[in-house]
């Protein structure tokens, strides 16, 4: 599916420490009057700054999405899968695999039919890829919002205490925290299907209500943030409007101008079975009216269609494809 570019949602948002956050640079240097655990930095608008690498945040999403899954499903490769007749339109199984198991890709090794792969694929690996598919999420690299004041950052000190005998087992040991800030990063979502944007969505929700931190000591009350949104788009880069519908280029096929549309009803029947794409992937806006609905524009040069969220009407975006989640959810298997 990445030989297509079909959909593509934006979603730009600030990260907010709430208390005392750290993601380690991996590296000490010789300076030694610098912490022993340092924030890591990069050079960003002419100096050295510090700033969430995107892989972190992938990596924290990825494994909450992780969980949601595996509670809602299995962590298992389910049996019955390898065998269901894609023309049949059936329940696939929610589930998720470990990535960091190479043992459980060994099904897929000798696979060479992509479309199956991508079938085959637990649903957070077809959404945060695996080493069998690429990954069709993307995150920046979050940089401090230049419009807002510089980050804060403290140092604080530490022991390891040793759990038998009581005492200091490593340490003293001081660290480096930021404890207040905001960084600005933006997510990428092509070729998605709404329920995997859904998803996405109770992710960043989870994040936002502090279910879940970002870097060193979780555990220990650090790492937790907010999440802001600032405005989202999607793009359909191969569609125009006509007459207050939205046209794909080099087919018929219509629907409402302010919709939501997933991969698969890009897709000819066949091949959205194949690929194990849900049916009917298509969710009209009914809530909005023409005063509250998404801005509806042309890309740059004429070509695609974008709908537009502006602060504060985000949350709407994810309630739709939330709602597309939650039909999975309850459909009967066939």
């Amino acid at each position: 599916m990445h030989k297509r570019f079909v959909n593509h949602c934006t979603i730009d948002l600030s990260i907010i420490p709430q208390g005392p956050v750290l993601v380690k640079s991996g590296k000490e240097g010789a300076d030694p009057t610098k912490p022993d655990m340092e924030f890591v930095e990069t050079y960003h608008a002419g100096g050295r700054s510090i700033y969430f690498p995107g892989s972190s945040l992938k990596g924290a999403l990825r494994a909450h999405a992780e969980r949601i899954v595996r509670t809602l499903g299995s962590e298992r490769l389910p049996s019955k899968l390898l065998e269901l007749d894609p023309k049949d339109d059936p329940k696939i199984p929610l589930w998720a695999t470990d990535p960091l198991d190479r043992k459980s890709y060994t099904y897929l090794e000798k696979q060479t039919d992509t479309q199956k792969i991508y079938r085959w694929s637990s649903f957070t690996d077809q959404l945060f890829g695996s080493v069998a598919i690429a990954s069709r999420l993307r995150i920046e690299d979050a940089y401090p919002d230049p419009e807002k004041p510089k980050p804060r950052l403290e140092e604080r000190n530490g022991v390891a205490i040793d759990r038998v005998f009581g005492s200091v087992a490593v340490g003293p040991f001081n660290y480096q925290v930021c404890t207040e800030g905001e960084f600005r990063t933006k997510i990428h979502l092509k070729n998605f299907t709404l329920e995997q944007l859904g998803l996405l969505g109770l992710v960043l929700r989870d994040l936002d209500d502090g279910w879940f931190g970002l870097g060193f000591a979780k555990s220990r009350g650090m790492g937790l943030v907010a999440v802001k949104f600032n405005d989202a788009r999607v793009d359909y880069p191969s569609c125009v409007v006509r007459e207050e519908q939205i046209v794909t280029l080099g087919s018929n096929t219509r629907w409402p101008a302010i919709a939501l549309k997933g991969a698969g009803a890009f897709l000819p029947n066949d091949e959205r079975q194949n690929y194990g794409f849900p049916p009917n992937d298509v969710h009209t806006l009914r809530e909005y009216n023409e005063e509250k609905s998404p801005l509806l524009e042309k890309m740059q040069y004429g070509l695609g269609v974008r709908l537009c969220w502006p602060e504060g009407e985000v949350e709407k975006l994810f309630e739709a494809a939330v709602s597309a989640w939650s039909q999975r959810l309850e459909a009967p298997a066939r």
